[in-house]
């Protein structure tokens, strides 16, 4: 890093939102899916490319974070990060003006693009800025502030789609405020001499198995948002005040986790991800087995704290088994691997159900008794690697 130039609240805040910024896309156009899908009506396949439209950015960016991550080590983080931002403002406000409804899926692909950039870069200069327990304290604010900003997007499309389904495209425009911040008070850090002579090869070998949990903890973030609502239903509740206040005790229960990651953080890793994936194992059981709403409430915020608390570990993980020279592809790997995951999670609840939606609370039942086998596996994941956590590295 630039021996004169120090990070700080400005730094800090601007990495936060700017991590807010794909969960825009996974969230602002849910309340507006509806009035969307009646204005198309004629369209051929409206069906499927509507819900395309709110799912294809999440796929996008499972297949592209990793490019993403080569760029920021080969080319830069910061100019990455720049382009991202012009891109996703101009991707996201385009709905506002086009007319045809392949056009505005082809467009929710370039915003894809530019949040798997987005989501690399900010979290690839968490990793560069800060160390040892400032670096963990921001990764655990990195998850607050996501989870936070996923509630407030939700209600605010719902808000600015009252009158207009196109309106809330109108908040990407958002990335052109962040542009010239982003440009002015963030720098390209350089590279420690040592770095520069290091082997840029990743370690795959410490790497893989956390991967793999992040795979895992992708498709353990979406079982909540996506399953609590048929849940709900089946058990006569399915007023939309109840079922959001429901997912609120979700975030809530996630905001928890994220904070508790500062307070045990120093307990050794696979013990945290063995107590993450059993919380949120546990909450997958309970959901799946509640019979009253009040057991729902329960179990989607216990569900939470394991979600919370899983994340955080696991980026902290894999920061410290990699260099300054690896740190993008290691970070576009893991972005990669969650939303990999969030995009499997309703298929891998569907295979289990067989698409009968009485059969839901079952198949998350199953999904959490899963969990649990690898809350158990983590304890062995340090010996897969191959090495204990390897300590801080430039």
């Amino acid at each position: 890093m630039n021996a004169d130039r120090q990070p700080g609240l400005p730094q800090s805040l601007l990495l936060l939102l700017g991590s807010c910024l794909p969960v825009l896309g996974a969230v602002l156009l849910a309340p507006v899916l509806p009035r969307m899908q009646a204005h198309f009506a004629d369209t051929p396949g409206v069906a499927v490319l509507v819900p395309i439209a709110l799912t294809l950015p999440a796929l996008v960016i499972a297949l592209l974070a990793p490019f993403a991550g080569v760029i920021a080590d080969r080319v830069g983080r910061k100019p990455l990060l720049l382009w991202a931002m012009a891109l996703y403002a101009l991707c996201g406000t385009l709905p506002l003006w086009l007319q045809s409804l392949p056009a505005i899926v082809a467009s929710r692909a370039g915003i894809g693009l530019a949040e798997a950039a987005i989501m690399t870069g900010c979290t690839t200069l968490m990793g560069d800025y800060y160390s040892g327990a400032r670096r963990e304290r921001l990764f655990a604010l990195q998850m607050v502030a996501t989870s936070l900003s996923a509630a407030l997007f939700m209600g605010l499309g719902g808000q600015l789609g009252q009158d207009n389904w196109r309106a809330p495209f109108a908040l990407y425009a958002v990335g052109l405020v962040f542009l010239p911040l982003m440009a002015r008070l963030l720098w390209e850090p350089a590279a420690p001499i040592h770095a520069r002579r290091d082997a840029t090869g990743l370690p795959w070998r410490a790497l893989g198995p956390l991967y793999l949990l992040a795979l895992l903890a992708g498709a353990s973030l979406f079982i909540v948002p996506v399953q609590a609502g048929f849940i709900l239903s089946l058990l006569g509740i399915d007023a939309p005040q109840q079922v959001g206040l429901t997912m609120g005790g979700n975030q809530l229960g996630v905001v928890a986790g994220a904070l508790s990651f500062r307070l045990i953080g120093r307990i050794a890793p696979a013990r945290l991800l063995l107590l993450a994936f059993l919380l949120a194992g546990c909450g997958g059981v309970l959901m799946g087995s509640a019979t009253t709403h009040l057991q729902v409430v329960v179990a989607v915020v216990v569900n939470g704290l394991g979600i919370g608390l899983m994340l955080p570990t696991l980026i902290t993980w894999i920061m410290a088994q990699v260099g300054f020279t690896q740190r993008g592809r290691a970070t576009g790997l893991f972005t990669a691997a969650i939303f990999a995951g969030e995009f499997a999670s309703p298929l891998l609840v569907l295979a289990i159900s067989a698409g009968d939606v009485s059969a839901v609370p079952h198949a998350v039942l199953m999904v959490g008794l899963l969990q649990g086998v690898v809350a158990l596996s983590c304890l062995a994941v340090p010996r897969w690697c191959g090495a204990r956590l390897q300590g801080e590295q430039a």
